[in-house]
């Protein structure tokens, strides 16, 4: 199988499985906002950053560091496995123990036992975590897709007869650590490995040498997508932490599985031709170009129906989050895009320069912290968008030294795809402005944007729209074969 097959292959799946997950996820999560009030999101919302820097931090870069490498042996998957476990173990120990004092710095005294329940993830999660290294080095992402969709089914039911029963806010926690569970018990049933009792010196020093770097600049980026849960819980009020965290799930459906996707996919396949700069430029511009047009559109469009989605989805209780959904749309439209740059670096064999654009880029976030705590949320993610924009230029500048692309030839990609989904979305947008009934509203304004969208397109004769169109349609064709 050519690497253009196996690369489609992969991101078939991958879509499939991401796709599938982030619907059952919004479906269940819809059902949970009707039944639970939002101070109960925003009560959950307080253990992100904590729980979300320490699951990184179980990895430690070792997922990169295996999947780059070509000839990984047995050692190298026995040294991860037993260095992601011990980690869990000692990591959910710090949480257990530091979960009073930072239930006592928020002033929620139920945030205790449900810091110590959420945290479990940690230990099972670092059980699964090489077994699902070996599928993506492999590219097998339809046994991923059948793991992911099956523990979010499962997970998602029980947490709505759990709802029913009204077990509130342990609805959502309970719905973590169960599909953590069911995901990593699903990955060992069909794994053909088992770790042996080993632990190699030589192996970790590998791993790890090029894994740190990765690690310490994804940790930094982590810190960032996470700090602003700690302070608007802190500064502002549960319930609009609640609001915060709503419109972020909805802003991030469509961007994060398009990022995870694409560096699922991308990266190992990517890898495999990392030393030839002609053939790498033009698989990643290629590809950049299409996930750029899907992100756009989709971005845009779910700010202009916004109002009208928020209220038919989850109620009217929720309509004060529409404001930020459309500003966290906005910073979130080049997150694909900053992925897929940084994971060139990474390719290239420059993971420093990848710490150094994180640490540059996610100290801008002070200032909009600041902005945040003494203007508001909407300033501060005003604040987002314009910084979304100075990073793509400092990626693509590095992006230009590591395959020549240069930041010119980018731009010319990138800004013509801007265009059609801007006008579309402006016109979208418009229509709700006619304050006709909800349903009626979101219908006149998908039916608007499809016919708009492809129109344009079509006329156009966009080459980057017709080889979607064609890619999908293929999809869809082996898909219904299959």
């Amino acid at each position: 199988m050519s690497l253009k097959e196996q690369t489609l292959k992969g991101l078939r799946w991958s879509f499939i499985d991401s796709f599938s997950v982030q619907a059952i996820t919004f479906i269940v999560g819809v059902i949970l906002a009707r039944m639970i009030e939002p101070a109960e999101f925003g009560l959950l919302g307080y253990t992100y950053f904590f729980v979300a820097i320490l699951s990184f931090m179980v990895d430690g870069g070792f997922e990169a560091a295996i999947i780059r490498k070509k000839d990984c042996t047995a050692a190298d998957y026995n040294t991860s496995f037993f260095f992601n476990l011990g980690m869990g173990v000692v990591l959910y120990a710090l949480l257990f123990l530091t979960a009073p004092f930072i239930s006592g710095f928020f002033e929620e005294p139920r945030l205790t036992a449900i810091l110590r329940t959420v945290g479990l993830m940690l230990i099972i999660c670092s059980v699964g975590n090489t077994p699902n290294v070996r599928l993506s080095k492999k590219m097998d992402f339809k046994t991923k897709a059948i793991i992911s969709i099956g523990s979010s089914i499962s997970a998602g039911v029980i947490a709505i007869v759990m709802a029913f029963h009204e077990w509130g806010v342990w609805c959502l926690v309970w719905r973590m650590v169960l599909g953590a569970i069911f995901s990593s018990a699903t990955v060992w049933l069909f794994s053909d490995w088992r770790p042996a009792v080993e632990f190699s010196r030589k192996s970790f020093k590998e791993l790890f040498s090029f894994g740190y770097k990765v690690f310490l600049s994804d940790f930094v980026s982590i810190i960032y997508s996470n700090i602003y849960y700690p302070v608007i819980g802190k500064f502002f009020s549960a319930t609009i932490l609640g609001f915060y965290t709503r419109a972020e799930n909805f802003s991030t459906l469509i961007s994060n599985t398009l990022s995870i996707n694409v560096q699922r996919v991308a990266y190992p396949s990517l890898a495999t031709i990392q030393d030839n700069i002609e053939q790498l430029k033009w698989n990643y511009r290629k590809l950049a170009k299409s996930i750029m047009l899907i992100t756009f559109s989709c971005m845009l469009g779910m700010a202009a129906v916004a109002q009208p989605l928020i209220s038919i989805l989850i109620g009217d209780k929720w309509l004060p989050c529409v404001p930020f959904l459309q500003l966290m749309c906005g910073s979130a439209m080049f997150m694909p895009l900053h992925h897929m740059i940084r994971d060139l670096l990474v390719i290239r064999g420059h993971p420093e320069i990848y710490l150094r654009l994180e640490i540059i880029s996610k100290s801008l976030s002070v200032p909009l912290i600041v902005i945040g705590i003494f203007w508001g949320i909407e300033a501060m993610l005003i604040g987002k968008i314009l910084m979304s924009v100075l990073v793509f230029f400092m990626d693509a500048h590095y992006a230009s030294q590591m395959v020549s692309y240069t930041v010119r030839e980018q731009l010319s990609d990138i800004a013509p795809l801007l265009l059609v989904p801007l006008c579309v979305s402006l016109t979208v947008w418009g229509i709700t402005f006619l304050h006709w009934n909800n349903w009626l509203t979101i219908i006149v304004q998908f039916l608007t944007g499809c016919v708009l969208t492809a129109v344009c397109y079509e006329f156009f004769k966009h080459p980057n729209y017709l080889e979607m169109k064609e890619i999908f349609m293929n999809m869809a064709k082996k898909l219904k074969n299959e």
